[in-house]
């Protein structure tokens, strides 16, 4: 690798808009973020599929295996 051109590699500080912080290694001093691991909802379980006016449902019922 050339020396002086890459960009230095420090230790960032990461905030959540939750609140939560951690430390991760980037080329910049901090970073801000809306949603972490640690308040998203895919992540935590809390996920809900919204079904408007049925169309989980109908997917279910169109993509269902039929037995023979």
């Amino acid at each position: 690798m050339k020396e002086g051109i890459h960009p230095k590699y420090n230790v960032a500080k990461v905030a959540c808009a939750c609140g939560s912080t951690f430390e991760t290694r980037s080329t910049r001093a901090s970073i801000t973020v809306d949603i972490c691991s640690g308040c998203h909802p895919f992540y935590t379980g809390k996920q809900k599929i919204v079904d408007a006016e049925g169309r989980v449902e109908k997917f279910r019922r169109k993509y269902a295996t039929t037995k023979k």
